[in-house]
C-alpha cells in the first residue's frame, strides 16, 4: 500500500484546490454550481483574516486529495467544533487509505484544539461515503435538517 502524506495547504496550492473542488463537484453531479475562481480560493482560504483551513493529501509526492475545514461553536457543549466542508480523494487513489488518513488528521486537530465535535455532511445517495463514515464510528444526525439561504434569496432577505 502506498504511503499517504498530509500537509497544510499553502497559497501556491490554490489552483490544485480548485481542480479538486471541480472534480468533487463532477462526482456530486453539481459541476455547474462551481463558480469559484483561483482568486476566490486564494482570498477565502489564505487571506490573513481567513477562518477556513485546507490540507493536501499526497502519495509518492503526487497530490491525490484535499480537505477544507473550519471551526464552529456549540453553545450546548460550550466548545468549538471542527466542521469538514470538503473531503475529496481522486478516484484512482480511493481504497489506499487516503480518506481515512485525512479524517484522522482532522480528528487529531479537533482533539488538540479541544473541540467537542467533528462534523460533516454527506449526500444521501453517496452510499460508499456513508458506509465508510459508519465504519469509523460516525453516526448520522437524522433529526436535523439543513437549511440554506444563498444568492438572490440571501440578498433579498438581508435587505428586506
Amino acid at each position: 500500500m502506498p504511503s499517504v502524506d498530509i500537509r497544510e495547504a499553502t497559497i501556491d496550492d490554490s489552483s490544485l484546490i480548485l481542480r479538486f473542488v471541480r472534480e468533487l463537484a463532477i462526482y456530486e453531479k453539481a459541476e455547474h454550481e462551481v463558480i469559484a475562481t483561483e482568486a476566490d480560493i486564494k482570498k477565502s482560504l489564505f487571506a490573513q483574516d481567513s477562518t477556513t483551513h485546507a490540507v493536501i493529501c499526497s502519495s509518492n509526492n503526487q497530490p491525490i486529495g484535499y480537505a477544507v475545514y473550519f471551526f464552529n461553536y456549540s453553545t450546548w457543549l460550550g466548545k468549538n467544533g471542527l466542521y469538514l466542508e470538503d473531503l475529496y480523494v481522486s478516484p484512482e487513489y480511493r481504497g489506499v487509505g487516503a480518506g481515512k488518513a485525512l479524517l484522522k488528521h482532522l480528528a487529531k486537530i479537533a482533539v488538540a484544539k479541544q473541540c467537542g465535535r467533528f462534523e460533516w455532511s454527506v449526500l444521501d445517495w453517496n452510499e460508499p461515503a456513508i458506509n465508510f463514515y459508519q465504519s469509523i464510528g460516525a453516526k448520522p444526525q437524522d433529526e436535523w435538517v439543513g437549511y440554506r439561504l444563498a444568492g438572490p434569496a440571501l440578498e433579498h432577505f438581508a435587505n428586506s
